[in-house]
């Protein structure tokens, strides 16, 4: 009769806690966190998430170049008296606005084959979507300045 046969037991050699893997994997930690912390640092701001706009102080008139009173470079100001041409972003991007000034301005188009057109907007007015006027504005006055009502 055979005997049966015994199958040799299976050790480990080294101890799985501590072995030369786990070294390498400790050694590596260190740079891996200094290289992760420098990339965050070194990463371009995020710009801030859109905040409510600013309070629009007494005797001043905001535009801005998106609907709800929000855009790039945030609010164009105009305080009375005199006229003021619009800044380049709001020029004929004024897609919204808020006044506290305590007298009527007027928003004033200029035509291209001449004259121009007035919007006036009374104190304490305000538009969050002013689409009808926006691609219009060129700039503010507390005077009609001779324009026709547009």
């Amino acid at each position: 009769m055979s005997r049966p046969t015994r199958r040799p037991t299976c050790r480990p050699t080294r101890r799985l806690t501590g072995g030369p893997s786990r070294r390498l994997t400790r050694r590596l930690a260190v740079p891996a966190a200094a290289l992760a912390a420098f990339l965050a640092s070194a990463a371009p701001a995020v710009p801030a998430a859109p905040t409510a706009p600013a309070a629009v102080p007494p005797g001043h008139v905001y535009f801005w170049a998106e609907r709800g009173q929000m855009g790039p470079g945030g609010a164009w100001d105009y305080a009375p008296p005199g006229y003021r041409e619009a800044e380049p972003r709001v020029k004929r991007h004024a897609y919204s606005f808020d006044s506290h000034a305590p007298v009527s301005v007027y928003a004033i188009h200029f035509r291209a084959g001449g004259g121009c057109l007035y919007r006036e907007i009374r104190p304490d007015d305000y538009d969050d979507d002013w689409s009808d006027w926006a691609t219009k504005f060129d700039g503010v006055s507390d005077t009609k300045m001779g324009c026709e009502a547009g």
